[in-house]
């Protein structure tokens, strides 16, 4: 298997929202926004630094192999544009439960259409 490209794809443990804290923050003071088979949350703050990310799948999707297969899907999708997003922007995905039966492309066509309703993604449809 080839070696992923070195800096800007990587989807280290530090960009990612954990606690409990952080993504109660973005509940209260983001927006938020339902389309297709996923719902964002998004806070731009005041840190410099790069883009984080935080998944939310709940039961109602499926069971176990069905969840992981679908925080993957938002990972990935998240992982391969983040450099297209503004540097300070705190965002969480939340699998809805149409998102059981999609292929990573129809996830990703959701993320970038939701990402360019929230305006916060301007590039052309790939």
């Amino acid at each position: 298997m080839p070696a992923a490209p070195k800096g800007s794809f990587a989807l280290p443990a530090g960009r990612r929202i954990k606690e409990s804290r952080h993504f109660a923050k973005l509940k209260t003071d983001g927006r938020r926004l339902a389309l297709g088979c996923l719902l964002i949350n998004w806070f731009i703050g005041a840190h410099p630094a790069k883009p984080r990310l935080g998944v939310v799948v709940s039961r109602k999707v499926g069971n176990a192999v069905v969840r992981n297969r679908a925080k993957r899907f938002l990972r990935e999708a998240f992982r391969l544009h983040q450099t297209e997003l503004p540097p300070s922007l705190d965002l969480v995905l939340v699998a809805r439960p149409s998102m059981a039966r999609k292929r990573f492309a129809d996830v990703e066509r959701d993320f970038l259409a939701a990402l360019r309703q929230a305006r916060l993604w301007s590039q052309s449809p790939t």
